[in-house]
């Protein structure tokens, strides 16, 4: 059996890849009516939801080496941090628009691929700019620039009247805010010594409101589904390092994850309240999976508290070097990250939850 060593904890604080659980039970497509219809998806964030961007970049925040991917298509290592398909691509498959969510930035994108949605999120990213400068990867305001960018070459591939309709009824998604509270917030002194949790989760929630409200500005109407964040004091890495030799889950992580999920439901109500033609919707992503992870048998797992790969108690990316034989009982893929069972049962969830909240037209929501 392999051990953590307490000499790897500065790296592996680094390393720490975000986990921003998105939902899901069943396996039925979400139905949308005629009327309805959302032809493509965009999704901005961290690790849960990056598809492949960090393949490129250089950071350490990349997985496109086995056995990541092993159950993916042909069991290949895509750059997706889990053992198949990840909440970006189970969004735009529930929804009936395509099966996987293209990276942005993948050099095999094709012209056909920008007309139904891509993938901006960038593993390791977070709100706070100084968590996606200390990973090397790519901030949201990049990931704001890309989808501008984005935007002209759907122009010149379907023309102007067409390419707004198609934004007008999209489905934006926002996922991250986890590296800011497991790596640049608990995880070095660079913010702690200046903020206490509470203006610390007002800095998170005063950068995604910014982020929102200019994503809207290049949308409108918009509807943008923000997911808050889950319980990160439950992950098995956190219960590793700050969970005693019980490894209980860490209280005062997920009483930060709490009070900014009530700040950032608060402050999205706002902003939708002042924008009548948006629809920017909070996306509770804490309370089904802490129900998941503690009675994993009711959803069909066996095993919570630790992941698939290695001891599953700390390993992530390259130190996640062998992996169980019994996936599918797990809910973690590794230290930080879900399988794609998990992923596949949350997302369903949300969508069925949310989903019309997004469709319904003010002031009847």
């Amino acid at each position: 059996m392999q051990f953590f060593c307490l000499e790897l904890f500065p790296f592996l604080v680094l390393l720490g890849v975000s986990l921003s659980f998105l939902v899901c039970i069943g396996e039925s497509a979400i139905e949308l009516t005629e009327n309805d219809t959302i032809p493509a998806v965009f999704v901005f964030g961290d690790s849960i939801v990056d598809t492949g961007n960090n393949n490129n970049l250089k950071t350490i925040f990349k997985v496109n080496y086995p056995p990541y991917g092993q159950d993916f298509m042909g069991g290949k290592p895509t750059g997706r941090f889990s053992n198949g398909k990840v909440p970006s691509d189970l969004i735009a498959e529930e929804l009936g628009i395509k099966p996987l969510l293209p990276a942005y930035l993948d050099p095999s994108l094709q012209a056909q691929d920008l007309v139904t949605g891509v993938n901006f999120a960038s593993g390791g990213a977070g709100y706070d700019p100084l968590t996606s400068d200390l990973a090397s990867v790519l901030s949201l305001s990049d990931q704001l620039e890309m989808f501008k960018e984005y935007i002209m070459k759907l122009e010149g591939i379907v023309g102007e009247e067409r390419t707004s309709q198609i934004l007008r009824n999209s489905l934006v998604t926002v996922v991250t805010g986890s590296n800011d509270v497991t790596n640049t917030y608990f995880g070095s002194p660079l913010r702690k010594s200046i903020y206490d949790v509470p203006s610390y989760a007002d800095l998170m929630v005063s950068s995604a409101s910014s982020f929102v409200q200019v994503n809207s500005g290049v949308i409108t109407p918009s509807r943008i589904g923000v997911f808050g964040l889950p319980p990160i004091g439950c992950l098995p890495s956190q219960r590793t390092l700050k969970g005693g030799v019980t490894r209980k889950c860490v209280d005062s992580y997920n009483q930060m994850c709490q009070l900014f999920n009530k700040k950032l439901s608060n402050e999205l109500n706002l902003i939708s309240s002042r924008l009548p033609e948006a629809r920017m919707i909070y996306l509770d992503i804490y309370n089904l999976p802490l129900d998941v992870i503690h009675n994993p048998e009711k959803y069909g797992f066996g095993i919570s508290n630790i992941g698939c790969c290695g001891t599953g108690t700390i390993e992530v990316a390259f130190l996640c070097k062998c992996t169980c034989s019994n996936v599918s009982e797990y809910v973690f893929w590794d230290s930080f990250h879900l399988t794609e069972k998990a992923y596949r049962l949350l997302v369903h969830q949300i969508l069925e939850q949310y989903m019309k909240d997004f469709i319904c037209e003010k002031p009847f929501c």
